[in-house]
């Protein structure tokens, strides 16, 4: 675990609600700060498994705000042939 030096520990207070950046100078590679709870809440909604099951979770959900906004409409219809996936 790398320990934030107090310069760093002062900019980190300083950017208040945005996660600060960190650049890497020899690789140029940008890196964001977040702290750990938000990266286990993030981990916890992309990570495969349990990732998968929000999608499940969620997805009576979202269908049904889908419905409510108007993709019921048999207008709508027309986009599932632009679908690539279901094109043979």
């Amino acid at each position: 675990m790398i320990e934030l030096t107090r310069e760093q520990r002062q900019a980190v207070a300083q950017q208040g609600e945005t996660p600060p950046r960190a650049l890497d100078p020899d690789t140029h590679t940008t890196y964001v700060l977040i702290r750990e709870k938000v990266y286990a809440r993030l981990e916890a909604l992309l990570g495969d498994e349990q990732g998968d099951q929000f999608t499940r979770d969620m997805y009576p959900h979202v269908m049904e705000v889908f419905g409510r906004e108007g993709w019921d409409d048999p207008a709508m219809d027309v986009y599932n042939d632009l679908d690539p996936r279901t094109q043979s």
